[in-house]
């Protein structure tokens, strides 16, 4: 039966079953676009925790960490953790983007610069998370592929997984996605887990592993290979830049009733993947030892390997529970990033330049059907890239096009629309230029050995390069165009210094409802043009917290290799 027992068969379609249920019983709350795209502001801590866990983990984060771990050893877990140093920084954007009073990020760039800039990043963030949705189901379908010996090709999977999580997302909005997300991020955690005993005792635990792994370097957290020191500098840097603008992270932020449960949502979110990385790598590494000599698109599928080949003597059925965690893994982040990218699409470009005044029902329509669309074309990406890796690569430097000039708008009143142009436009050419071969060949032959790795620019110059470039062309630029006016200014930062009440209604981006006073305007640094705010007592406390929390993290992992 395509691999899998009746039994596994049994648990697949009474998940799916259930979550299909879930989502389509949720369509039943949506009232307007407010619902639809933001899930009503009505979701607690523990509900935002698994909404920011399962939006921003998939099987393709597992695939992905250990497919590089499989190649480069341990390193590989950066693949995953260059995030790990933005983490804390998790605690303290929360606010900042609650505050907005937004729908969308792109309503953001609208009011702070111009409607311009802010179709400019419609279009860059839809093609973001459509380039993601494309990524993470080939590493999905990569490993169902191992996982039944080929039985069920990668084009079955990505087109099975896709019919359900658009079934249940296209009806119920981002709402329906968060429930679902809550049941999909227990299976994740847990099945993330349940592989490391297995292929540790396989392998003869840690010592074992050490005595069947020849190179040395496999087992150095920071090699000098392609995931040098550098290479998790900038990577952890670029996250941070472009964390904020990836379109989900809103909803991530803001879904929840108040601003502490979007500051526990957003963090213990992607601290629990940061521990679930620890498993993926372990499992990446324990496959040096139980698969030697695999290569190209074999590598991609080392994790669907040990669960086709350990599991099923462990259960009846688990097999099947283990392909349902990980399509659901996939599914909670593409359900999530399929509602944010056609609410850009329907609020910043269909209703701003096409389509004005109409009900909210024909602008939810719109949405859904705009959905459908943009996975569509996911799927058509997932085809033309090679691997998983190469796919993520990708995504980490799109994610960071206008990270620049969100931070440089956020941070200095100074900022113009014209800078902000120049800064994403400089960012993407500088993007595609080091990315064509005749770039490539050029920089083999005159650029510093330590800027190379396999015949081409490493991938942490580039953004080196692209990051530099926006930063400074935002900076030039606004110093040298028109200023933005002070009322629209001021009228954007008395909501950044506004804490937003628990039961708040939206009303429109960057307005105060009625009967609520702007808060006290302090700011951190004198300057006119600075605006940083203040730190409260309560964001200071809990950023050392878990700056404490992630270097526990690494000890833990060093100590053990």
């Amino acid at each position: 039966m395509l691999g899998l027992t009746i039994f596994d068969w049994a648990a697949i379609f009474l998940y799916f079953f259930i979550i299909s249920f879930v989502g389509v019983w949720f369509a039943r709350n949506i009232r307007n676009m407010h619902d639809f795209f933001m899930g009503g502001n009505r979701f607690g801590k523990v509900t935002m925790v698994f909404f920011s866990f399962g939006a921003g983990t998939s099987g393709n984060d597992a695939v992905g960490v250990s497919s590089k771990v499989y190649t480069n050893g341990i390193s590989g877990i950066w693949y995953q953790w260059l995030w790990l140093f933005c983490t804390p920084f998790y605690w303290l954007i929360p606010p900042i983007l609650r505050r907005m009073r937004i729908l969308t990020m792109g309503d953001y760039f609208e009011a702070r610069f111009s409607p311009g800039v802010g179709a400019l990043y419609a279009i860059v963030g839809v093609i973001q998370l459509t380039v993601n949705i494309g990524v993470i189901q080939l590493g999905a379908s990569a490993t169902i592929e191992a996982l039944t010996g080929g039985a069920i090709p990668r084009y079955v999977s990505i087109l099975f997984m896709s019919v359900i999580f658009i079934l249940y997302g296209v009806a119920g909005g981002l709402g329906a996605a968060i429930i679902t997300d809550f049941i999909q991020g227990i299976l994740t955690v847990m099945f993330s887990f349940m592989l490391l005993p297995l292929v540790f005792q396989a392998v003869g635990g840690i010592e074992g592993l050490r005595d069947k792994i020849s190179n040395p370097e496999m087992l150095q957290l920071v090699a000098p290979g392609e995931i040098n020191l550098f290479y998790v500098i900038v990577l952890c840097f670029n996250a941070l830049v472009g964390v904020v603008t990836q379109p989900h992270i809103l909803g991530n932020c803001s879904a929840g009733r108040t601003e502490m449960d979007g500051r526990v949502g957003l963090t213990g979110g992607n601290l629990l993947k940061r521990f679930c990385t620890i498993a993926w790598a372990f499992t990446g590494l324990c496959a040096i030892a139980l698969y030697p000599n695999l290569t190209g698109k074999q590598t991609d599928q080392v994790f669907g390997m040990i669960a086709r080949d350990y599991l099923p003597g462990v259960a009846p059925g688990l097999l099947g529970l283990f392909i349902s965690a990980l399509v659901a893994s996939v599914m909670s982040s593409c359900d999530a990033f399929m509602v944010s990218s056609s609410a850009l699409f329907t609020q910043n470009l269909y209703r701003r330049y096409w389509v004005k005044d109409k009900p909210e029902q024909h602008y939810i329509t719109v949405g859904r059907i705009a959905s459908i669309v943009i996975v569509v074309v996911g799927i058509l990406f997932a085809f033309q890239v090679p691997n998983v890796p190469r796919g993520l690569e990708i995504f980490f430097s799109l994610q960071a096009m206008m990270g620049p000039i969100f931070w440089l708008g956020l941070f200095w009143r100074r900022t113009t629309p014209q800078g902000a142009w120049a800064s994403t436009i400089g960012s993407f050419a500088v993007f595609v230029l080091t990315s064509l071969p005749a770039f490539q060949g050029w920089a083999v032959q005159n650029l510093p050995e330590f800027m190379l790795w396999q015949e081409k620019l490493r991938l942490s110059w580039q953004m080196t390069f692209y990051l530099t470039t926006g930063f400074s062309l935002g900076i030039l630029v606004s110093l040298i165009t028109k200023p933005v006016s002070e009322e629209n200014l001021n009228r954007i930062y008395r909501c950044l210094y506004t804490p937003v009440k628990k039961g708040e209604t939206h009303i429109a981006p960057f307005t105060l409802p009625e009967g609520v006073e702007p808060g006290e305007h302090k700011k951190l640094l004198p300057f006119k043009n600075i605006e940083i705010p203040y730190p409260s007592l309560q964001g200071m406390i809990g950023f050392v917290i878990i700056w404490c929390i992630v270097i526990g993290m690494i000890f833990f992992v060093k100590q053990v290799v």
